[in-house]
């Protein structure tokens, strides 16, 4: 039989890129351009397969110009907000995830922030760098210590108790909210609103929707204890941007650490401006190991549904 013939719309890992090419016909993307929406229909001229990538902008109209031989879209990533996932299925495209493969690093990048962001890692680097550090003294850049600190976890997935494991290593009380109770051994909340007023540190680690778009808003920051630390890892835009700086800048929110933004890497400027935040461009799942096993199990979802199987990760509407 003929090999199906993938679109990959992004530069991926070489070992990745290479099962890719042993297993189907490929067609890569070694420039990693970014295509726009026009160019990405031209590219999906006699394909039967997108493997595409956040970033890639696949909504209603660009789902409603794929050709018909396209049966499956597999992105490389566990969030899927990029793709219209009603469209694709009121056409008959299967959209697949991967998720489960990047708990583990996204979790160290999340206590990287932390600890970066209550250390105050930035002004103490920049310190270093631009040789203004006249040495030791017993009141420079004092942070915040994690031990006996109350964690708030919104969302208790594999990432935030991956996450509540490394923060009780530190000595932190973990307590969390999550749509349902877990089994997990950590101080449980029925409402967000009730794990905010006890976080002196919040990170989220629940899926964009419609219902948590700028879920961290003044309102809700206005809850937390004064001087509490943000993290996220989550999504950018489940962050209000002009309200979380009014808050780091009033004092409210003491510090934050972030690797998502809304709009990114056209990140809010104001951010850049603020000595009082830790940030990293979007390096949560950014291990040679994870990126490799995103990749493998992008491939997998293929394979499954070209050998007339359901893929291991499909997305439901």
């Amino acid at each position: 039989m003929p090999k199906a013939k993938i679109l990959v719309t992004r530069k991926l890992p070489d070992d990745v890129e290479n099962r890719l090419i042993d297993t189907f016909e490929t067609i890569l993307n070694p420039s990693d351009e970014i295509y726009s929406a026009e160019k990405l229909i031209q590219q999906s001229k006699n394909v039967d397969a997108i493997l595409c990538a956040p970033g890639d902008q696949i909504g209603a109209d660009l789902i409603t110009q794929l050709p018909d031989r396209i049966g499956i879209i597999s992105t490389f990533s566990v969030g899927y907000e990029h793709i219209d996932i009603s469209a694709a299925h009121a056409r008959g495209i299967a959209v697949t995830n991967t998720p489960g493969v990047l708990t583990d690093a996204t979790a160290d990048i999340a206590l990287l922030l932390l600890l970066g962001a209550a250390r105050r890692a930035y002004e103490g680097e920049r310190m270093i760098r631009e040789d203004k550090w006249t040495g030791w003294t017993p009141t420079q850049l004092m942070g915040i210590g994690l031990q006996g600190k109350r964690l708030g976890l919104l969302g208790m997935g594999r990432i935030g108790q991956a996450v509540a494991d490394r923060a009780k290593a530190f000595g932190m009380e973990v307590h969390y909210h999550n749509r349902n109770k877990t089994d997990y051994d950590a101080l449980y909340h029925e409402t967000a609103e009730g794990l905010l007023q006890v976080s002196d540190f919040l990170s989220l680690h629940f899926p964009l929707t419609p219902e948590t778009h700028h879920f961290l808003s003044a309102e809700k920051m206005a809850l937390l204890p004064k001087g509490a630390v943000v993290i996220n890892t989550a999504r950018g835009p489940v962050i209000k941007d002009d309200d979380l700086i009014a808050a780091l800048k009033s004092g409210q929110v003491a510090a934050a650490g972030l690797d998502v933004f809304e709009g990114e890497p056209d990140l809010h400027s104001d951010y850049r401006d603020l000595t009082n935040t830790f940030l990293l461009p979007h390096l949560g799942s950014a291990t040679r190991e994870t990126r490799n096993a995103m990749g493998f199990c992008a491939i997998d979802n293929l394979v499954a549904f070209f050998n007339n199987e359901r893929p291991p990760n499909l997305v439901k509407v």
